[in-house]
């Protein structure tokens, strides 16, 4: 009987679960998020375009090179300037790159960032530019920016490559909800005819302080993700070849290098890397600060590292540092000043030059270290500057106004001598 009971209470049970199974329902759940735009990858890697000048709206990184002024258009291509008179510039090319930001030139060689992608292109021509070279995915996980206050969609990245976000509602099982389940985003953390066969004379152009590529002789650093630094073998720049990878435990952003070192601007401090044997950096010392987006230039005793508050460097102050780098293995801070909200920034003799967000450009004579901030020479306010390179006498700025270029030769008398507009969108 009492097995009769246990029976019977058992197939209760199972049926009463088997009820339950059959009566759950699916729960899902609906939200905007930042729906992936693909791009066939044959249709990308064919997609290195030469076309006439175009106006300037979105004005990234720049890059000088044999009196030719290069202008990244963000995310677009680059600009190219005849700068010969710096008076008068003239736009003369603009070569369309997809989800271009930076670039360095070395001879005839222009390299240049395509996405995910690395460009060698010869502009021994530059009415006629030639792709000679690609290395695919040396920067796998940069895309363009999405709207900023929604999540970003799950990404199939087999479908080609993101060249676009849209703004979409996403409907999704409940227990399979993600939120945006890709969270990273790339950092995407802004007429004359030209003369045909352009002298390029050998070696590296200059760049500004916010470059991510810095050339080395026959090698090309690259910042590929923030956290992995990357050798590229550029001998033969039509057969470029990866050679080495570096992991640092933190978010990188800028590069400089003088002689033997490279100077690497972070989130949260510099690091000093030995490029004795160029074909593999090392690390040999650190300055630690506060989190802050930080650019860095180094000028013989000095560095000048800039630290500002923004989207992707929070908790973080307006300062300008200056770090005493005379022994590389311990560098140490000298002087702290406040800033508004600094950019990039240069250094010719004694003039540093401080692009201090929308509080414009700023000059000081840096012979003091311990007196920079009392020692100002020039105050170009009420415009909202970027990135700037010195070069004989000659200012070259990038900003939301477009480029200005000033001649600083008298130090006394910095007066502007020409600018570029952009266009609203």
């Amino acid at each position: 009987m009492k097995n009769l009971i246990k029976s019977a209470a058992f197939l209760v049970v199972m049926m009463a679960a088997m009820t339950a199974c059959n009566d759950r329902t699916e729960e899902y759940i609906t939200y905007e998020a930042n729906v992936p735009v693909y791009m066939a990858f044959d249709e990308f890697r064919t997609s290195f375009l030469k076309s006439a000048p175009t106006e300037i709206t979105h004005p990234g990184k720049m890059y000088f090179k044999d009196d030719y002024l290069f202008v990244n258009e963000y995310g677009k291509g680059i600009h190219v300037i005849d700068n010969s008179d710096p008076s008068n510039p003239e736009k003369v090319a603009f070569y369309e790159i997809m989800g271009n930001v930076d670039m360095a030139i070395r001879g005839s060689v222009l390299f240049a960032d395509s996405y995910i992608d690395l460009l060698a292109i010869d502009i021994t021509d530059i009415d006629n530019p030639v792709e000679i070279d690609r290395i695919e995915n040396v920067f796998p996980e940069i895309v363009p920016e999405g709207e900023l206050w929604f999540p970003y969609a799950m990404v199939d990245k087999s479908k080609g490559v993101i060249v676009d976000w849209e703004v979409k509602k996403i409907t999704e099982k409940l227990e399979d909800y993600t939120y945006g389940g890709w969270l990273f985003r790339g950092e995407m953390d802004f007429v004359a005819n030209a003369t045909a066969g352009a002298k390029w004379s050998g070696g590296a152009g200059t760049g500004g302080s916010m470059a991510r590529f810095m050339l080395n002789e026959d090698y090309l650093y690259v910042i590929a993700v923030p956290i992995r630094l990357k050798t590229v073998d550029i001998t033969s720049p039509d057969k470029m070849a990866v050679i080495d990878s570096v992991d640092v435990p933190r978010n990188m952003e800028t590069l400089f290098r003088l002689e033997n070192n490279l100077f690497i601007g972070t989130t949260t401090g510099m690091l000093i890397f030995d490029l004795v044997n160029p074909r593999k950096p090392v690390q040999i010392s650190s300055y630690d600060h506060i989190t802050a987006c930080d650019p860095v230039v180094v000028d013989g005793q000095y560095a000048y590292v800039t630290l500002r508050t923004g989207n992707m460097c929070n908790n973080g102050q307006n300062l300008l540092e200056v770090i005493d780098i005379s022994s590389l293995t311990h560098p140490y801070l000298v002087k702290s000043y406040p800033m508004f909200n600094p950019h990039g920034l240069g250094t010719d003799g004694d003039l540093l030059f401080v692009c201090d967000g929308a509080a414009g450009l700023k000059i000081y004579n840096k012979s003091n270290p311990l007196a920079i901030i009392t020692s100002q020479v020039a105050h170009y306010p009420d415009f909202d500057t970027y990135d700037v390179i010195p070069m004989d006498g000659i200012l070259m700025l990038v900003g939301d106004g477009g480029i200005y270029q000033y001649d600083y030769s008298d130090p006394e008398n910095i007066v502007q001598i020409s600018h570029i507009t952009i266009k609203e969108e």
